[in-house]
């Protein structure tokens, strides 16, 4: 039932503010999210492994994420964003800016 819970939170926090990432499991989710031109996005680390968020051209990257730590970026130009974690080079996504 715990895991069940906490899988409903997650949901539920993600409903309140689309612009929320979850890195749970090894994974950015979701691994794909379109948002408008100055819209902030939010990264939240739920594993109990740290994780960092990094762009592929520099734009940003943020320190280690522990468990429950938060990453913010404000995204102003329009584009394709592919983002990886610098621990874990295999967790990625993308995010389109219109």
């Amino acid at each position: 039932m715990l895991v069940a819970a906490s899988t409903c939170m997650v949901s539920v926090a993600q409903a309140e503010d689309p612009n929320v990432i979850v890195l749970k499991n090894f994974m950015f989710e979701p691994m794909s999210l379109t948002v408008k031109a100055g819209s902030t996005v939010t990264w939240k680390n739920l594993d109990g492994e740290p994780h960092t968020v990094v762009n592929d051209s520099g734009l940003f990257r943020s320190s280690a994420l522990d468990q429950n730590d938060t990453f913010k970026f404000k995204f102003d130009k329009p584009g394709v964003y592919r983002i990886f974690c610098g621990i874990h080079p295999n967790m990625k996504e993308t995010i389109t800016v219109q």
